[in-house]
């Protein structure tokens, strides 16, 4: 484990590095990682996220050399995935006393993973601030980097911010500020951003927005060195690699037919979500478009997504004489998925769907989207009841933003 190192008054890293080649993925971290925990000595005593699962027993055991854990007030955790709260379970068998900070969804999964249902939990508000006795926490929401729970904690008179993943390397490294690394970390760095955090850039200049206006001298993330010399460079970093610039090579069709309009409101949501990733996107009712125009333009996408409202439990309009062309096409490399609005049953979306499985092309499915993101909030194929409200216009836009992902890391 790491040896206590002092990062600012009362406030110690705690981690465990791991110097072995590490499986992360799919992927094998060659230069190894760390897993940065941070204990803030204070009147309440604090701990900001722990290690991976595997050295569970370790942490907590090397904890207790160090403190009397029946006095840790408060267990911050940031993001659940099990190298930053994989040690949790073990820890409150020991701190009895500590009341668990992380957000609503962070608290059902915690709940789920270790079975911690009789313990406090202590839920924040975007935005607000935790006393723990000479240092104040203040937390905020940044979902999808890289899961749906993640948030990060700012210390406000240390001028610290715990990302977690956020602003991470991977490399093993015993000297533990960037200032003293023995060469320059920088591609380390932006390899890390292009590898975890670039499909979800969106949501990554939302946390921008976020900590914009916070005073941070220091970032202390949860795999890698700790930024203490020119914090400002990585934010800058993270700035401009996540600004959103319009695919050149990457081209997204969205076709629909509809009756009451409904189904074209759930088309313009994809498109709105695939614009934001930076993917040309045409919108097209096949009422008014010519056959010969619509399989060109399904020649030059990487993605076809294909919608339908639902009436008598079939398509409607000339959709399907339009599907029944496209499949024919060699679409090898592209991905597709189908989507619709409907009022009871909904059986020309799975229509679609069906099409789509025995084409030439990778079908977009809950399964798939799971297995490339690691999420399980986007539902392929798309299916709305009546009129899109305002979560399911959400829910649109995010799976416009999912499937830019993909077309993004393809």
């Amino acid at each position: 484990m790491m040896n206590n190192i002092e990062i600012t008054k009362n406030t110690y890293c705690v981690g465990k590095i791991d110097d072995t080649k590490v499986p992360f993925h799919r992927l094998i971290l060659e230069k190894g990682t760390t897993y940065n925990s941070y204990l803030l000595n204070t009147e309440k005593p604090t701990l900001i996220d722990t290690v991976d699962i595997s050295y569970g027993m370790e942490f907590v055991k090397h904890l207790q050399e160090i403190m009397d854990l029946e006095k840790l007030q408060y267990v911050v955790i940031n993001h659940v995935e099990p190298d930053h709260a994989g040690a949790l379970g073990a820890l409150m068998n020991k701190a009895k006393n500590a009341t668990i900070v992380t957000t609503e969804l962070g608290k059902k999964f915690l709940i789920g993973m270790f079975k911690l249902q009789n313990r406090n939990f202590h839920v924040i508000k975007d935005g607000e601030t935790l006393d723990i006795g000479g240092k104040t926490l203040q937390f905020f929401e940044t979902p999808f980097l890289h899961t749906e729970e993640t948030m990060v904690t700012y210390s406000v008179e240390d001028k610290i911010l715990f990302p977690c993943d956020i602003f991470s390397t991977h490399i093993a490294n015993y000297e533990l500020f960037n200032d003293l690394a023995k060469e320059d970390i920088t591609e380390d760095f932006k390899v890390y951003y292009k590898l975890i955090m670039h499909p979800h850039r969106p949501y990554v200049r939302d946390m921008i927005n976020k900590i914009r206006n916070l005073d941070i001298n220091i970032i202390c993330p949860s795999h890698g060195y700790v930024l203490r010399e020119n914090a400002k460079k990585y934010i800058d970093i993270y700035d401009e690699m996540s600004k959103v610039e319009l695919s050149t090579d990457k081209k997204a069709l969205v076709l629909f037919s509809s009756m009451t309009g409904n189904t074209s409101k759930i088309a313009q949501g994809l498109k709105e979500g695939l614009v934001e990733m930076g993917i040309e996107t045409n919108v097209v009712n096949i009422k008014n478009a010519d056959l010969n125009s619509i399989l060109e333009m399904a020649k030059e996408a990487s993605a076809i997504m294909i919608g339908s409202s639902t009436k008598y439990g079939d398509m409607i309009g000339s959709i399907e004489d339009v599907v029944k062309e496209i499949v024919k096409l060699d679409l090898s490399g592209k991905f597709g998925a189908a989507f619709g609005s409907y009022g009871w049953s909904g059986e020309a979306v799975e229509i679609i769907n069906d099409y789509l499985k025995n084409s030439s092309l990778t079908l977009l499915d809950t399964s798939y989207m799971i297995k490339a993101t690691g999420d399980d909030h986007i539902k392929l194929p798309l299916r709305v009841n009546f009129t899109p409200e305002e979560q399911t216009k959400e829910i649109c836009i995010e799976t416009g933003i999912a499937i830019g992902e993909i077309l993004i890391k393809n």
